[in-house]
C-alpha cells in the first residue's frame, strides 16, 4: 500500500493551532440531561455581603448562559451552585465552584467571572500556616506586594495571571502552568527568599523564550544561582588556634552545674526557718542595705564642708620629709 505520508497537504497550513481547544457547545452533549444533580455551597465572610448582594444579578446572568442556578443565602452567609436540566457541560460545575470560592476570597465580581471561561484555571494559597510568628507573617507577606504593590504587578505582569492577597490567603487566576510559578514564588517568599530573585529568573526566561535557536536547549546556564545566606548563624574560623586551646587548661567534661536557688537556702539554713523568721531576715537585710547607703549620703555630704588644704602646710611636710632624708644619710 503507497504511503500518504509524504503527500502534500494544502489545508494543513503554519497559521493553524492544532493544539486550539473550540468551545463545547450544547450540540456536542450527546448523553442529555444529568441523571444527578450536583452541588456545591462556600461560606463567606461578614463584610462581602453587601458587595456580593449588588452584584449576585451579574453573576446569576452568567451562570445562566452555562445551565447553572445560584442562590445567596445572606442569613447562613454562604453561596450554593448547583446544575439544573439545562446544564450541557459537565466542567461548568466545577467551574461555578470556583467561582464562588473566588468570591468569598474578596476577588471582584467581573474579575471572578473570567474564570468561566476555557483555559483559565485559580489556585487559592493558604500561607497562614506556614510561618507561626505574626509579625513575621505580616512582613513576609507585605514582601509579596512590594512597595505601592510594585512587586506583584511585575508578578502579574511577568505570569499573565491575576493575583490578590487577602488576609490568609493568596487567591490567583490565569492560565494552568503560571498557576505553578505563582505558587513557588508565594510558599518560598513565606520560607524567607524574596520574591525579586524569582522576577529576574522569570525575566531572563521570558527573553530566553523569544530565541528559537535556544528552544530546545538547557537553560541553566544563562539562569542566576544565589547562595543561601544565613547570617544568623556564627561564622566558624577555618584554622583554630590550638596554642590559646592549650593554655587555658582544656578538658572535655563541662563546668560542675550551677547550685539552684533552693540548694543555697538550704546550705545556709534557710530553707528550714519559718516563714516569719524569713520575713524578719529579709527585713534585717534590707536595713543593713538602707543604713550603709544612708552612711555614703551622710560621707558625701559632708565632704562637701571639709576645709581644702593650703599650699603652705603643703610645702612645710615637704621639707620636713627631705630633712629627715638627709639625716638618716648622714647617720648611715
Amino acid at each position: 500500500m503507497p504511503s500518504t505520508y509524504k503527500k502534500e497537504k494544502p489545508w494543513d497550513t503554519d497559521d493553524i493551532d492544532k493544539w486550539k481547544e473550540d468551545a463545547f457547545t450544547p450540540d456536542q452533549n450527546l448523553g442529555g440531561t444529568f441523571s444527578e444533580e450536583s452541588s456545591f455551597a462556600t461560606l463567606f465572610p461578614k463584610y462581602r455581603e453587601l458587595y456580593l448582594k449588588q452584584s449576585w444579578p451579574m453573576i446569576t446572568r452568567t451562570l445562566e448562559k452555562h445551565g447553572i442556578a445560584c442562590t445567596l443565602d445572606l442569613v447562613e452567609g454562604s453561596m450554593t451552585v448547583k446544575t439544573t436540566r439545562k446544564t450541557f457541560d459537565p466542567a461548568a460545575i466545577l467551574n461555578a465552584r470556583d467561582l464562588i470560592k473566588l468570591l468569598a476570597r474578596s476577588v471582584p465580581a467581573p474579575q471572578a467571572v473570567k474564570i468561566m471561561e476555557d483555559g483559565t484555571a485559580c489556585d487559592v494559597i493558604k500561607i497562614r500556616g506556614l510561618v507561626r510568628n505574626k509579625e513575621r507573617f505580616v512582613k513576609r507577606r507585605q514582601r509579596i506586594l512590594g512597595p505601592n504593590g510594585s512587586t506583584l504587578k511585575a508578578l502579574e505582569l511577568l505570569t499573565q495571571t491575576y493575583i490578590l492577597v487577602q488576609g490568609n490567603t493568596v487567591s490567583v487566576m490565569g492560565g494552568y502552568k503560571p498557576l505553578k510559578e505563582v505558587r513557588r514564588v508565594v510558599e518560598d517568599c513565606m520560607e524567607n527568599i524574596h520574591p525579586i530573585y524569582h522576577i529576574k529568573e522569570l525575566m531572563i526566561k521570558r527573553e530566553l523564550a523569544k530565541d528559537p535557536a535556544l528552544k530546545d536547549e538547557n537553560w541553566d546556564r544563562f539562569l542566576p544561582h544565589f547562595k543561601k545566606r544565613n547570617l544568623s548563624k556564627r561564622r566558624k574560623p577555618f584554622v583554630v588556634n590550638e596554642k590559646k586551646a592549650v593554655g587555658k587548661n582544656y578538658t572535655p567534661f563541662p563546668p560542675p552545674q550551677e547550685k539552684s536557688k533552693v540548694d543555697l537556702q538550704i546550705e545556709s539554713g534557710e530553707y528550714f526557718l519559718s516563714k516569719a523568721a524569713k520575713e524578719r531576715g529579709v527585713r534585717e537585710k534590707r536595713e543593713e542595705k538602707m543604713k550603709d547607703k544612708m552612711e555614703d549620703r551622710k560621707r558625701k555630704r559632708e565632704e562637701a564642708f571639709e576645709a581644702p588644704k593650703e599650699e603652705g602646710e603643703v610645702k612645710k611636710k615637704k621639707k620636713k620629709r627631705k630633712v629627715e632624708v638627709q639625716a638618716e644619710e648622714v647617720e648611715a
